[in-house]
């Protein structure tokens, strides 16, 4: 099986090991990865600011560089959203792109969701071992993508060692939103110090995020207001994890 990374934006100026993880994770399962150089942005800050024009332009961008390849993972949900959901709305009177949309829409995935639901790995087979208290906060785009709040969570209690502790408000926004932090701040902000609060009462000295946006945000606010708390994404804790241990059989699927 062959993927295309599609790395993000945020994911590639502020979290790059995170996309290298993914790599080394997808390597380790057998899968060949490659990267498609002239990758963009999805669109979704141009599409969130009512700029419909210049979102149709990089979307088209986007179906041209990952067109021809067999499967695209990428490690935001948001992103996948952009693309599954989003993508066919803007070519809706434009049958040709359309279809073309639809059919990447169709082979985009989430990390966790190729992980689970398209490759269907068989963490058993697998030593994983991570060190840790961990709780998890369910990013806003992944109901678009399908994804339940406890899939993550069935994953991380698989693995030796880390903790998890369920977070209360699990499936509430962050608050970052995109452009809604900038338009509506102080809102925002609220709903930031609320989940950031709840991070607090786990205490959990990991939160794992698989949004860099939201990961920026929720840090951010923890930063500010004195919390001792790191960001990691799943594909961090799987890197190390499978490090740690090794599959017992083949490829561990």
């Amino acid at each position: 099986m062959r993927v295309s990374l599609f790395v993000t934006c945020l994911t590639d100026l502020y979290y790059p090991d995170v996309a290298k993880c993914v790599v080394r994770v997808l390597r380790r399962l057998g899968v060949d990865v490659e990267f498609p150089k002239k990758q963009t942005c999805c669109g979704q800050p141009a599409l969130n600011s009512g700029m419909i024009g210049e979102a149709r332009s990089v979307a088209a961008h986007m179906i041209d560089v990952f067109e021809d390849a067999e499967l695209v993972v990428s490690p935001s949900g948001s992103c996948c959203a952009i693309i599954r959901e989003h993508y066919p709305h803007l070519f809706k009177d434009d049958p040709d792109m359309l279809a073309r949309a639809l059919a990447l829409g169709a082979k985009t995935f989430e990390l966790v969701e190729f992980l689970q639901k398209k490759l269907k790995v068989d963490w058993s087979q697998w030593n994983l071992k991570f060190p840790g208290v961990a709780t998890y906060h369910y990013s806003c785009h992944h109901r678009g993508i399908g994804m339940s709040p406890q899939e993550v969570p069935r994953l991380l209690k698989q693995i030796e060692g880390l903790e998890y502790r369920q977070l209360d408000k699990l499936d509430q926004c962050c608050g970052f939103g995109g452009t809604f932090s900038i338009k509506s701040p102080a809102i925002s902000g609220a709903m930031t110090r609320d989940k950031v609060a709840c991070i607090k009462k786990t205490g959990a000295d990991l939160v794992v995020i698989n949004e860099g946006g939201c990961t920026l945000n929720i840090i951010g606010c923890c930063h500010r207001e004195g919390i001792k708390v790191k960001a990691i994404h799943i594909a961090e804790i799987l890197d190390r994890a499978m490090q740690n241990g090794k599959a017992e059989r083949g490829t561990g699927r």
